[in-house]
């Protein structure tokens, strides 16, 4: 497990009760940690015990996405002859070819692609195998979707509830979710104003301000987190995030990824522009078809809410945080299969995307992410009683940790505290305030003259430029006999995400 990992089951294996507070400095909501400290005392701490969850969640996703995809699909079916806006539904058509599927056919046939690009989609791949919060964003941001949809059917108590506890679920699981329901409130509220469907959208409306209301208790260490831990580790993004987004959710920089991106803008172009003409042939309307219009302006509204809002906050961006656009990009690249007309190309086109998005996701659920068994492999193979182990940043802490199996004395640079938890808390401050020659005189105190001293440490973190180049330099003036043991990113197959370098100084 990597950091992020580490840090997530060191917080949840804690009594609940103290779980709030050590998100507080944490930076993230609660819910996905309570979920697993519940999850880990039923199938234990190890890396297959806590990864399961996310394992579970994403099979989970599967049902939701196929309903999700049912309901956007036959929810957003236009007739055969109907194009654009223009005219009434069934009014003669400009082009008098143009084929289309029934009701029914399109929402099976969209719900069966979002389910493929969902079960074969590089980006779920690598969370449904990690212990994050981001497979359960996944799973809740499809059941809203359906919980949406149903409300706009039926505007009842039930579906209204329902829509309230997705919303109440998302805004506790990630704070992106923030973002996403705002984006969709504004959609709702400006339906809502008149029309045939003007109360169920006020209903919709309503159980997205009841579920954000839920939110209300959580906010003040919401806004303690948002002043006090943000984002240390990076700078805020720009709006080239939201073509990298697009590209991070088909693999990245992978060959398979970079073609798998080809074919789902190609049919995402076809979903919200595209109308058959006949089995072979497709023509664009640049006033664009208003079935997928909602959930593509959801996805690309909700990134453009959280770049600029990142820029003023000063919050940066992770392509992991784009999780909670995933199943509305991939329901409008779904819905571009009902424009395919011919049976064997739609079918061969999603074959290949299923293929493409398989050989990218293959390196995802096995990908090495951090260089820590290995360090501390190292370590444990000489490791005695009375050493001391240091880390620099502390961020490399709670990965090493895990693996020593916490037996050793161990203590992190720039706090001097335990590497198992990172306090986020004012993090560049604290980084810049931090005294390099004191660190080296505490570990070299520590140690003793009989100690072995075992630093983990890695250059190019923000905000900590030399100083862990600065710690290796003092302690190799205290201890002369060093022994580089490990160095970021040898002897291991895979470009690794956490690399680290581990220095020996003997007794």
């Amino acid at each position: 497990m990597w950091l992020d990992e580490a840090l997530t089951v060191n917080i949840a294996r804690q009594p609940l009760h103290l779980i709030p507070g050590l998100l507080r400095h944490d930076g993230a909501p609660p819910l996905y940690y309570v979920v697993l400290h519940v999850w880990m005392k039923l199938f234990g701490t190890s890396d297959l015990g806590a990864r399961s969850l996310s394992g579970v969640i994403g099979v989970l996703s599967l049902p939701a996405a196929w309903a999700a995809g049912y309901q956007v699909g036959s929810q957003s079916w236009r007739p055969a002859n109907s194009v654009g806006d223009r005219g009434a539904p069934d009014a003669p058509s400009p082009e008098a070819g143009l084929l289309a599927p029934s009701r029914e056919q399109a929402g099976r046939q969209v719900a069966w692609t979002a389910t493929l690009l969902v079960a074969s989609s590089p980006f779920a791949v690598y969370y449904d195998t990690e212990a994050r919060m981001y497979s359960l964003v996944i799973l809740l941001s499809a059941l809203g979707v359906v919980a949406y949809v149903a409300i706009l059917r039926k505007p009842t108590v039930l579906n209204a509830l329902a829509l309230a506890a997705v919303t109440c679920g998302l805004e506790y699981s990630h704070y992106w979710a923030l973002y996403l329901v705002a984006t969709a409130a504004v959609g709702t509220a400006f339906f809502a104003r008149a029309g045939a469907r003007a109360r169920s959208f006020r209903v919709a409306l309503l159980a997205l301000g009841v579920g954000t209301c839920a939110f209300l208790p959580w906010v003040p260490t919401f806004l303690f987190q948002l002043h006090h831990t943000g984002t240390p580790w990076a700078t805020p993004a720009d709006f080239t995030a939201l073509v990298y987004t697009f590209t991070q959710f088909a693999g990245g920089d992978s060959d398979a990824g970079r073609a798998l991106a080809l074919v789902l803008a190609f049919l995402g172009l076809l979903a919200i522009a595209g109308s058959a003409l006949d089995d072979r042939r497709v023509v664009l309307d640049l006033r664009t078809r208003p079935g997928v219009r909602a959930p593509a302006l959801l996805a690309v509204g909700t990134l453009l809410v959280a770049v600029i809002a990142g820029k003023l906050s000063g919050s940066t961006f992770a392509d992991r945080y784009s999780a909670v656009i995933l199943i509305p990009c991939l329901l409008v690249v779904a819905y571009g299969v009902t424009v395919l007309a011919g049976r064997r190309v739609r079918q061969g086109v999603v074959a290949l995307a299923v293929v493409l998005g398989l050989a990218a996701s293959v390196p995802n659920a096995f990908l090495t992410r951090t260089q820590a068994g290995q360090v501390a492999s190292a370590i444990l193979a000489r490791a005695a009683a009375g050493d001391v182990v240091a880390f620099c940043p502390d961020q490399l802490g709670p990965a090493v940790s895990r693996e020593l199996g916490y037996r050793l004395d161990e203590v992190a640079f720039p706090r001097a505290d335990p590497p198992e938890i990172v306090n986020w808390v004012d993090y560049a401050s604290t980084v810049e305030h931090a005294s390099v020659s004191r660190f080296v005189k505490l570990v070299v105190s520590r140690a003793g003259p009989a100690g072995t001293i075992w630093y983990v440490w890695a250059p190019g973190y923000l905000n900590f430029g030399n100083d862990c180049q600065a710690i290796a330099n003092g302690l190799a003036e205290s201890r002369p006999q060093q022994g580089v043991v490990a160095e970021r990113g040898s002897d291991t197959p895979f470009e690794i995400f956490e690399g680290e370098n581990l220095y020996r100084y003997p007794s």
